[in-house]
């Protein structure tokens, strides 16, 4: 059951959120589907309720622009844009830094973090009790219109999440602005509650994003709500292994294959949320270890395609792809 809260039980959601259980709560601009964005587990569990077909990068919220500049670099671009509309519906895509707390999974992997603070009070509490990060994308199962009230949470994802923090109807109903300052120059990746001309009032003109049809096709997205270019490992990587070489670095999925110079396991229960939660960790320690010591590939056990087997499959495709 999804447990029904109001405005006076914050504690309880935030508590939820410590344990690795998602909860629904409302923005200025959304509700969001939130998860402790530092527990790979509860970030894997967004995707799964969501039945997210990849693994974009998801938002992560803050109560503050200084706990959101935490683990990521932030120039004075940044902080100009932070003060004028923080809290508020804009995201900024910024450099992540190497002590980063997010999981990785929360950014697809990538060397990015896609970081706000919202503007509703409601949500700001909500984040100030649970004193970590945390990711939230639209709180609606993937390709639903986004939800702009706590029932049409439940309408999608009763039973799915632990509970939804009623805070009435969003006053923006639009996703947030998404700012990439991670090049020389500030692009546009998603408009949203903030106008664009608004933030050209500071920064200047902005660069405008491949469309999003264009950006799919060659995989280049940087945002939240689009679909990224991935993390790709060093090394390469072999997919669907029956068996391995002693040169191979090996990513396990249930009981691992014998021979392999290092593995990684995914999930030895053979548990797809696990195995989504440490699928980009293992790509990264799998690359390093495995240069290291020589290894000639990284060979990938097979993943079931159910469930977040999808997403995991997806990426792993993605990572074997040939090299330009």
């Amino acid at each position: 059951m999804t447990e029904q809260l109001g405005p006076g039980d914050v504690a309880r959601a935030a508590a939820l959120l410590r344990q690795g259980a998602l909860v629904g709560f409302p923005t200025e601009t959304v509700y969001g589907l939130g998860g402790d964005a530092t527990d790979g587990k509860a970030v894997a569990g967004i995707f799964a309720a969501k039945g997210r077909p990849h693994f974009n990068p998801l938002i992560c919220h803050y109560p503050s622009a200084e706990a959101a500049f935490a683990g990521v670099r932030a120039d004075d671009r940044a902080r100009l844009v932070a003060k004028h509309f923080w809290p508020g519906p804009l995201t900024l895509v910024l450099p992540r830094l190497a002590a980063c707390r997010v999981d990785l999974l929360a950014g697809a992997g990538l060397d990015t973090l896609a970081v706000r603070v919202p503007a509703n009070p409601l949500a700001l509490e909500l984040l100030r009790q649970v004193g970590r990060p945390v990711a939230a994308p639209s709180a609606n199962r993937s390709g639903a219109v986004s939800p702009t009230t706590a029932a049409h949470v439940l309408e999608g994802l009763s039973g799915r999440i632990a509970a939804v923090l009623d805070g009435g109807p969003c006053p923006v109903g639009v996703e947030s602005t998404v700012l990439d300052l991670t090049g020389k120059g500030p692009v546009l990746l998603r408009p949203g509650g903030v106008p664009a001309e608004a933030i050209e009032a500071l920064l200047g003109r902005l660069g405008r994003a491949l469309p999003i049809a264009a950006a799919a096709a060659t995989r280049s997205l940087r945002s939240p709500g689009m679909m990224l270019s991935h993390y790709a490992p060093g090394l390469p990587v072999r997919l669907g292994a029956t068996e391995v070489a002693p040169d191979e670095a090996l990513l396990a999925f249930g009981p691992a294959l014998p021979g392999a110079a290092i593995t990684w396991n995914l999930s030895a229960a053979g548990d797809l949320t696990e195995a989504a939660s440490r699928l980009f960790a293992g790509l990264r320690w799998l690359d390093a270890e495995g240069g290291a010591r020589g290894c000639a590939r990284i060979a990938v056990m097979p993943v079931p395609e159910s469930g977040l087997g999808a997403a995991i499959a997806d990426r792993l495709e993605r990572a074997a792809a040939p090299r330009g």
